[in-house]
């Protein structure tokens, strides 16, 4: 699995009630044909980012199908997360 490309957004709280930042991302995934993830029509990460001083993590994520946006039930190793969420801490500062 490669990050081929990707956009991310700022979400605002209009509350002001959450604590930290949340950032929504998605992510252009590459993955080889003989992988189970594998689709013709191409492959999307939607992942929930959160940020508080030093804590930062992914608080949700969903795999979709580009063309459909149909939600994929596939889950991420413990490395592939470990990826997602060092590439997505590295990136935040790209939000609109």
């Amino acid at each position: 699995m490669n990050i081929i490309g990707y956009s991310v957004e700022y979400i605002k709280d209009p509350t002001g009630i959450l604590a930290g930042d949340r950032y929504e991302f998605f992510l252009d995934i590459d993955v080889d044909e003989e992988d189970e993830l594998y689709s013709v029509n191409g492959i999307k990460l939607r992942v929930l980012f959160y940020k508080n001083d030093e804590d930062e993590r992914i608080l949700n994520y969903h795999f979709l199908e580009n063309q459909t946006g149909k939600v994929l039930e596939f889950a991420l190793d413990e490395e592939e997360e470990k990826t997602v969420s060092r590439f997505c801490s590295e990136n935040i500062s790209q939000a609109e």
